[in-house]
């Protein structure tokens, strides 16, 4: 059976046959560099010990320490955690960020864990993996499951154990602890200024209808912006289901909905809007697909029934490489995750820089700084892939690849 990090190494390798490299680079990034497997054992509220299985993966410092989210799942596993830091570690390259990829992860479901319990689980995932971490070597911040009270957590536990306070551990914090402005939307904001950028010449209308897929923080704030530059947000689905309506939602509504009932499903039997089955979402009548949920959403199985024009990825490998290929013969332009959901990692990357300088930027700036980056390497790609002839996602890992090729080669055999 092939496996998630099989799969992710076969777009580079596909990258690969654009560009003339050396054949023991492929060789050198065929696996990670260094993946430590620990056992969390954590007192809970009622006096029993549980542990829980972890991991910390640092795929490839070729360019910079390596950087990447901790999740909190039931179903994380070695195999997830080590493609994730690979898609990290081409991320960074295509943003052109002195960084590698790294990634966390703990099997676990937070739901059944009350607010003391997740801090020890914090604090205890630190405990396991100080010596991995660090501002030099390893910088974690939030993902699946995980926020800026977790990331709190985490710096603190980190600094006890090293002697001092070091807010550049662990990007992602809130604003009081060294946190970066701009943090909170980073992703979405990201994925926003390439779509808008890019509209024109891919032929997009602006202001189109548009249909999310994960309401989550990406997601939610990815409606925010999307309203307020005039799009239609026809529908959206969260873990509890989907809604459609083709007048269009109201964003502040929806907001409201979710954040009083845990779903944005309970808006469903007002103001034309309908309830439809989570899985039909990616198939309702639209011109943009955002896709902010989870791994292998669009598959074999439902790619054909897609019937937006462009789908901007801002989850991680939301589509299979199955899917890809079906999606392309429909001429569906996909804006690829290693560069449309970049933007967290950009301004991780800000955040990083602020704490090692202790010189903290406006919002303004922040925002001017990931604007120019989406557009630089948006441009770069997409030129890339009309000069190639191949698609977005092709040109990325491309772009990536030879920035990669080049740290490797820099530092001799």
């Amino acid at each position: 059976m092939t496996s998630k990090l099989e799969k992710a190494l076969a777009r580079l390798v596909a990258a690969a046959k654009h560009l003339n490299i050396d054949t023991t680079i492929l060789e050198r990034l065929e696996f990670p560099q260094e993946t430590t497997h620990a056992r969390l054992t954590i007192r809970m509220d009622d006096g029993s010990l549980k542990s829980f299985r972890a991991w910390r993966c640092r795929y490839d410092d070729s360019r910079g320490p390596t950087k990447g989210g901790i999740r909190y799942h039931p179903s994380v596993t070695a195999d997830e955690v080590e493609t994730l830091a690979f898609l990290m570690t081409v991320k960074c390259a295509v943003m052109k960020l002195p960084l590698g990829g790294g990634k966390g992860g703990v099997q676990i479901d937070p739901r059944h864990l009350s607010k003391i319990e997740l801090e020890r689980l914090a604090r205890g995932y630190v405990q396991n993996f100080a010596k991995v971490i660090g501002p030099n070597r390893d910088i974690p911040a939030p993902d699946v499951n995980t926020n800026a009270m977790t990331m709190a957590w985490m710096a603190d536990e980190y600094a006890s154990i090293v002697g001092e306070r070091t807010p550049a551990v662990i990007t992602g914090k809130p604003i009081s602890l060294g946190g970066s402005l701009g943090r909170d939307d980073a992703t979405a904001r990201g994925g926003y200024y390439l779509l808008q950028f890019l509209a024109k010449g891919l032929g997009f209308t602006q202001g189109a209808r548009a249909a999310i897929q994960g309401f989550g923080n990406a997601g939610s704030h990815m409606a925010q912006l999307l309203e307020s530059a005039g799009y239609k947000v026809v529908a959206v689905s969260d873990s509890k289901g989907a809604i459609y309506c083709p007048a269009g939602l109201d964003i502040k509504k929806l907001n409201a909905a979710k954040e009083r009932n845990g779903s944005v499903t309970k808006l469903a039997g007002s103001d034309g809007v309908s309830r439809i089955a989570a899985g039909e979402l990616v198939s309702v009548e639209c011109d943009l697909l955002v896709l902010a949920a989870l791994e292998d959403m669009v598959h074999a199985g439902n790619a054909a029934n897609v019937k937006a024009a462009i789908i901007l990825e801002l989850a991680n490998s939301p589509i299979t490489p199955e899917a890809d290929e079906i999606l392309k013969s429909k001429n569906i332009i996909v804006l690829p995750d290693i560069l449309a959901n970049a933007g967290g990692v950009a301004v991780s990357y800000f955040e990083w820089v602020q704490n090692r300088q202790g010189d903290y930027w406006a919002i303004e700036d922040i925002h001017a700084r990931l604007k120019t980056m989406m557009e630089e390497e948006g441009a770069a790609i997409l030129a890339c892939a009309k000069d190639k002839n191949i698609t977005l996602r092709s040109a990325a890992y491309v772009r990536a690849l030879s920035r990669l090729v080049e740290a490797i080669e820099a530092k001799g055999t």
